[in-house]
């Protein structure tokens, strides 16, 4: 099966690099193409005719803005914006201008592929990407990149299980705020009987995870990003705590 073009347009030759190593050894996409600077890219872009763009907002040149108009001109290439700008007026007008995706940096690679497949399926609709609340507001970045931009910065790595068990479980609080109060009874086993493994994996594991973060040493940034309780030292969260923490974050920021 031929694999699918990506071209890379990024801020710096590092974020280039850092996407071709995840690239290098993928099944189903590759690197056809990179640049910086906005201008040169559209004239890359139409010589290589890629079946996907990867492209930041903040680019010499054109920023990113224009060349998702210009490319979304030319038709047949489908735009991921990966970008730390991510309020709801810069978010909202990337997609009206004609970006399929909006993914937040830091960012979780892993994601970022499953995310290139999903736009790649023929069923795809970026409706039903960016459903619409009802109020206009309707490009909000996915619960899936808010948790795992939390866990990026907190230093949760996301090639461990321990990550994706408890971005479950911060799904499910988000979901259901009383499954806090259930968590060896009810949440630990859902998320074993998902994930075809046991309660009592699914607990070490998070506590792994958690002990990753605290042992990295970045208390301040995780009392910054949490913003309820000051950790000092080797005081860590419980499993609950931790995850009751970060859903109580996610439901505060949909308010």
């Amino acid at each position: 099966m031929q694999k699918k073009g990506v071209f890379l347009l990024q801020e710096s030759n590092e974020s280039i690099q850092a996407l071709m190593e995840l690239f290098k050894n993928d099944k189903d996409f590759e690197v056809v193409g990179s640049s910086t600077d906005g201008i040169a890219a559209i004239s890359i872009i139409v010589d290589k005719k890629p079946k996907f763009l990867i492209t930041e907002l903040i680019l010499s040149g054109y920023d990113g803005l224009s060349v998702i108009s210009k490319v979304k001109e030319m038709g047949g290439v489908k735009i991921i914006v990966l970008s730390a700008m991510c309020s709801d007026e810069i978010v909202k007008k990337a997609i009206e201008l004609g970006a399929d995706y909006y993914m937040a940096k830091p960012f979780d690679p892993k994601l970022l592929l499953e995310r290139l497949s999903f736009i790649d399926n023929a069923s795809y609709e970026k409706k039903s990407v960016f459903p619409n609340d009802g109020s206009g507001n309707f490009y909000k970045i996915s619960l899936d990149e808010k948790i795992s931009k939390i866990f990026i910065n907190v230093g949760i790595p996301p090639h461990i299980k321990g990550y994706v068990f408890l971005r479950e479980g911060v799904k499910m609080a988000v979901d259901d705020p009383s499954v806090i109060n259930n968590i060896t009874k009810k949440l630990y086993p859902s998320i074993g009987e998902k994930f075809n493994t046991t309660p009592s994996k699914v607990e070490r594991a998070i506590r792994h995870a958690i002990e990753v973060a605290w042992n990295r040493g970045r208390i301040d940034t995780i009392n910054s990003i949490l913003g309820v309780r000051a950790y000092i030292g080797a005081e860590k969260p419980t499993n609950g705590e931790f995850i009751a923490l970060v859903a109580d974050k996610m439901l505060l920021e949909k308010m």
